[in-house]
């Protein structure tokens, strides 16, 4: 983990490239340190999908209006330095990518950052991982 979902209203999509604004985020997650200089967002485990919302109701309904939302889903074990980090950077890049979509049209942008207080069942499998053991 970190999980990154990024939902948005169908309408984003002809205005941006959403699968370039998902390695833009994957590489702010990948580029960030904690405290010690260390990646807290381990590389195997990093992902990022967008899912277009073809039905949607924005604001009063009277525009073109979007929407995007942002989820971060992570395991706990980061300081709450490095949260507020992860936030304000992930927003930042969003705004940034999106900056020309946002002068065309009204957007709204939510970014949440959920940490789980602990798993029921957590694993992992496949091949990606060894790809990247230390």
């Amino acid at each position: 983990m970190p999980h990154v979902v990024v939902l948005y209203t169908a309408n984003v999509e002809s205005k941006t490239n959403m699968s370039e604004l998902c390695r833009v985020l994957a590489n702010e997650l990948l580029s960030i340190r904690d405290e010690d200089g260390k990646q807290p967002y381990p590389t195997a485990g990093t992902r990022v999908f967008a899912l277009s919302s073809p039905h949607f109701a924005v604001a009063d309904g009277l525009g073109d209006y979007g929407f995007i939302y942002i989820n971060l889903r992570m395991a706990a074990g980061r300081s709450d330095a490095v949260k507020k980090l992860t936030g304000d950077r992930l927003l930042e890049q969003a705004n940034r990518y999106l900056a020309s979509a946002l002068e065309e049209f009204p957007v709204g942008i939510t970014l949440q950052i959920d940490q789980s207080p602990g798993q029921v069942f957590d694993a992992k499998a496949g091949s990606l991982r060894k790809l990247f053991a230390s």
